[in-house]
């Protein structure tokens, strides 16, 4: 069978890289340093966290750009917070927003509610204008959890959407085959997915620059720019958002993976092969 690089147009040994810009809309400064980093730096794509206040903005201000979205289960802020979009009881924490982690959300969510849910983002992205190139998920609630799972593939199949996928370390440890689930209901995916939350983006861009590897590898920024708009809603983090907006248009980085045969790719080609094979 061929690759995805060689389905793509590439040699079996290139290495693609996809740099996404997680979390816009999540606040106007997280736009301002995504859509920079996009047009200027390093990104080819981003994903929009559609119940968030700033979401409309993100839809306009990145028109004809690469944007996915970010299902959004979670609002993981002890002041900031968001709403699902369709009020779904089971959505609901004590405060009446959708629950701050995953293991809350894992506890009290129902499925069919989920999928509702989700649902509902991607049609509000689409009634706004947004050429959805792929899917993936905010702090993995359904991509690394079994029983929500099947609800992260069967969107991607109906919309004939590509997804972010854990490595196959990552899924081996997982325990429940998200890779074979997916390949077998035809969705495509990148081949190698590369990303430890407070870890430095940039030694990891830097360390792959060094000893790129063959086929399609997926690595994720969360860039804001700073200011009081951050300080003010992410008070133990904003460092790490910080830090990747200077990644996200740092001209050595990209000089690095330019010198070593790095071609960067966004998601919607492998959508448009995806779309074609359908």
């Amino acid at each position: 069978m061929p690759t995805l690089a060689e389905r793509l147009g590439y040699g079996a040994d290139t290495p693609l890289l996809i740099v996404n810009c997680d979390d816009i809309g999540s606040s106007h400064a997280a736009n301002v340093a995504s859509e920079r980093a996009m047009r200027e730096g390093l990104a080819t794509s981003a994903t929009l966290m559609v119940p968030c206040p700033w979401a409309r903005e993100a839809a306009e201000r990145f028109q004809g750009l690469d944007v996915g979205i970010h299902l959004t289960l979670t609002a993981e802020y002890p002041t900031y917070r968001w709403r699902a979009l369709t009020g779904a009881p089971s959505l609901r924490d004590a405060q009446g927003y959708l629950p701050r982690t995953a293991q809350e959300f894992w506890q009290i969510a129902d499925p069919v509610e989920v999928e509702a849910e989700c649902r509902a983002q991607i049609d509000q992205a689409l009634a706004w204008g947004v050429d959805i190139t792929h899917l993936d998920n905010h702090m993995g609630t359904l991509q690394i959890n079994a029983k929500f799972f099947p609800i992260y593939v069967k969107l991607a199949q109906e919309y004939k959407l590509p997804l972010r996928m854990a490595g196959a370390s990552a899924d081996a440890r997982l325990g429940f085959g998200g890779r074979r689930q997916a390949a077998d209901a035809g969705i495509l995916f990148p081949d190698h997915f590369s990303f430890q939350w407070g870890s430095e983006t940039r030694e990891l861009i830097e360390a792959y620059a060094k000893a790129p590897r063959p086929g399609v590898l997926e690595i994720i920024l969360h860039p804001v720019e700073d200011g009081p708009e951050l300080r003010g809603y992410d008070k133990t983090e904003y460092a790490i958002r910080i830090h990747d907006a200077g990644v996200g248009i740092d001209e050595g980085l990209k000089s690095k993976l330019d010198a070593a045969g790095v071609k960067r790719i966004s998601f919607r080609r492998i959508r448009e092969l995806m779309r074609a094979a359908h």
